[in-house]
């Protein structure tokens, strides 16, 4: 019997985390908007589950600071203003900036070596206009570029970050091809770090930080004028 009961709570753990990641994606495409309140039940009719691992996934977002619980009625899309955006880039810029210029001081051509498939992965995905792609490879090229500096707990502080600044409606902007020139700044990025041009890497990561706080904005501001189908769904 305990056996039995740890494979169930495996499987429901597991759509939990599908349920979740495919709200993520809805965010992201742009079709949950900013501010409009969404019933676990008639999300779960469109995702084709139950309500139960919604509500739960929805719980886990809400710890992301993604979207917030409404007493009785289900959960609202977390609305980011320009100050949220601002402190954000603010603040990564503190984090990641001299982070970038200790990793080009100091890491192997070996650890650098291993962030070129990540760094083309990017670049390749924004030209296909893969979203979910591009933000997996963008997120994976970060975060293991900043675990060269030796600091975990630095690394974890970002990934919050990072969560939490998600690029609502970032879909839109995608299909119009804007990702491809933040995509490339990977590269010419990691080419600083690995000629061991500090500076410059500082300098070119101070300018990819506020190239993706444009992102946010406008990514925004398409969520935020929402389509259709968001509306239907939130209107349940």
């Amino acid at each position: 019997m305990p056996h039995l009961t740890s494979q169930v709570i495996s499987v429901q753990t597991h759509l939990r985390d599908q349920v979740a990641d495919a709200l993520r994606a809805a965010l992201i495409a742009g079709e949950l908007r900013p501010g409009v309140v969404y019933s676990a039940p008639a999300l779960a009719s469109e995702l084709g589950v139950s309500a139960t691992p919604v509500r739960e996934a929805m719980l886990d977002l809400a710890r992301e600071g993604l979207v917030e619980a409404v007493r009785n009625k289900g959960f609202r899309i977390t609305e980011m203003t320009d100050g949220d955006l601002d402190e954000f880039t603010e603040i990564r810029t503190l984090i990641e900036v001299p982070t970038v210029g200790r990793v080009a001081r100091t890491a192997s051509a070996e650890q650098l070596a291993a962030l070129r498939p990540l760094a083309r992965q990017i670049v390749t995905a924004a030209q296909e206009h893969d979203v979910l792609k591009y933000l997996e490879a963008d997120h994976r090229f970060h975060l293991e570029l900043l675990s060269l500096a030796g600091n975990r707990h630095l690394v974890e502080v970002v990934a919050d970050l990072r969560k939490r600044s998600r690029l609502y409606g970032l879909g839109h902007l995608n299909e119009s091809g804007r990702l491809v020139a933040s995509a490339q700044e990977h590269i010419e990025l990691l080419e600083l770090i690995v000629a061991g041009r500090a500076r410059e890497a500082e300098e070119c990561m101070r300018r990819h930080l506020a190239h993706i706080r444009t992102l946010w904005a406008d990514g925004s501001a398409v969520a935020r004028d929402g389509g259709d189908r968001a509306l239907r769904i939130g209107e349940r």
